[in-house]
């Protein structure tokens, strides 16, 4: 079993750590060491606060990401070794990303998804979402693959956000940490 050390130190990933291009891994082991990773990455997420959080953005290059649209304990989900079985509708909407903090960007996402994925413990289940909680899947799963908000972005979105790239590309440069917000 894999162990996932020095939890209380993970911290989230910035733009444009090379880590965050690189495709992950599925998972082939379960148990508490998952568990334990993905309740410290809902907390990372919460923190910051996001409403998703893929284990590549925490430098865990695992085919695993956490997230919760509604901000209540209970709707605290899961995804480990997700993938779509159906995505259908189209609608663009602006997405930002707690790994390229500053920037936002319109992207087209499927409004309806249909997933599988197992649960921290190896259990599968299956789950369909519309709109925003859909919207999250497709980013999170982004990221599973190395995709990043800021691959695709329009000539008008390079525009708005090239201040924000530019300073954290310096600020990657110089080691610091990116500003939050």
């Amino acid at each position: 079993m894999r162990t996932f050390e020095n939890l209380d130190k993970l911290t989230i990933l910035h733009y444009p750590n090379p880590i965050l291009k690189k495709a992950s891994a599925p998972v082939e082991e379960f148990g508490e060491e998952l568990v334990q990773l993905s309740q410290r990455m809902l907390e990372l997420m919460k923190q910051e606060p996001g409403i998703g959080l893929a284990a590549p953005q925490v430098g865990i290059l695992i085919r695993l990401f956490v997230c919760n649209v509604t901000g209540e304990p209970d709707d605290d989900l899961v995804f480990v070794n997700p993938r779509f079985t159906e995505l259908t509708g189209a609608v663009d909407c602006e997405e930002g990303c707690l790994s390229v903090p500053g920037v936002n960007v319109t992207k087209r996402r499927a409004s309806h998804a249909v997933i599988e994925a197992m649960d921290a413990t190896g259990r599968p289940f299956q789950m369909s979402g519309i709109d925003l909680l859909a919207r999250v899947w497709q980013h999170e799963t982004d990221h599973l693959d190395g995709r990043l908000i800021s691959d695709t972005m329009s000539t008008a979105d390079e525009i708005v956000n090239r201040r924000a790239i530019k300073q954290l590309k310096e600020e990657y440069a110089g080691g610091r940490p990116a500003p939050r917000g």
